[in-house]
């Protein structure tokens, strides 16, 4: 399975990171490729490419605040969970509910 997410959150700091890692190590314990774009007062570090996107099996947005280019994921729709960083980091096992 590929996963890959964007994280972001309200001052771009700490959650935004704390939930691409909690992500990136549930990932690597289930054997999971994973990639993680994350949107934080930085800007974009990590850009998913296009690539990234059409394969992906998974896309989560762990987001509090608005994506920034999200038309990158228009006919993905189907393939999107939404979550907020906060929960992420609380229960990374969330991602996999439902899918």
């Amino acid at each position: 399975m590929k996963v890959i997410a964007i994280t972001s959150c309200a001052t771009g700091i700490a959650h935004t990171y704390m939930a691409a890692e909690a992500i990136m190590k549930i990932c690597k314990e289930k054997g999971y490729d994973c990639k993680v774009e994350k949107q934080g007062a930085l800007g974009i570090e990590d850009k998913l490419r296009s690539r990234d996107i059409k394969e992906a099996d998974l896309i989560v947005f762990a987001n509090d605040v608005g994506i920034t280019k999200a038309e990158r994921f228009k006919g993905y729709e189907d393939k999107i969970l939404h979550t907020k960083p906060h929960e992420v980091i609380k229960n990374p096992e969330i991602i996999f509910q439902g899918k």
